[in-house]
């Protein structure tokens, strides 16, 4: 992997086809959101197939957390969309055909010449696409299980969520004053539609 994929860099914002052929950047995918990214072989590996199956038997804790999720594959439209298929995934797939995030990030997996798939690596990016943490999978206990993801999150989140604790002090001041800038998806919204919620709600306000 390329020296400046550490934590505390920043992942390059790849723009790809998605498994319906429209081209999407990861900025785009992710959003204000913190994101697992998985650069995976492909259709054809086993450990491919388990890795995101479990992801997708989470996949509901995953949304309810406010987490985007995006694999990558060296494989082709079609290939792409059945692999995605077989293990019951509602995230984006992009697809590589032309292997440009292999040669870029210089993970080309060379034992494998028959599929020349990339090293797969899975990552969890901070908004802004701030690398929070990077697994190594050409082995498969070196992929992160669920639990680990869990851990990883927790930590990214609570870094980057001014409101991750509401009783910290001065949120319930700003909340009260009609400052929604730091609670999430509250500070989104215009001020009078932020109140009005708030007081649907019966927030004080």
């Amino acid at each position: 992997m390329r020296s400046d994929i550490v934590p505390g860099g920043t992942f390059p914002d790849y723009a790809l086809p998605d498994h319906t052929g429209t081209v999407r950047s990861l900025s785009e995918l992710q959003g204000q959101d913190p994101l697992i990214l998985t650069l995976a072989r492909g259709n054809y590996c086993p450990k491919e197939h388990r890795q995101h199956l479990e992801l997708a038997e989470n996949y509901a804790k995953i949304a309810v957390a406010y987490t985007q999720v995006v694999t990558i594959a060296t494989d082709d439209h079609h290939t792409l969309q059945e692999f995605r298929a077989s293990v019951g995934a509602q995230w984006p797939f992009l697809s590589d055909p032309e292997r440009s995030v292999q040669q870029d990030l210089e993970i080309q997996e060379y034992t494998d010449p028959e599929h020349d798939p990339m090293i797969p690596h899975t990552l969890v990016l901070k908004p802004g696409l701030v690398i929070h943490s990077v697994y190594n999978g050409y082995w498969f206990w070196g992929r992160p299980s669920f639990q680990d993801l869990w851990h990883d999150l927790r930590t990214a989140t609570a870094e980057i969520r001014p409101d991750w604790d509401p009783s910290s002090p001065g949120l319930r001041e700003a909340w009260d004053a009609g400052d929604y800038s730091k609670f999430h998806g509250w500070d989104r919204r215009s001020p009078s539609a932020a109140a009005a919620g708030a007081e649907a709600d019966g927030r004080a306000v």
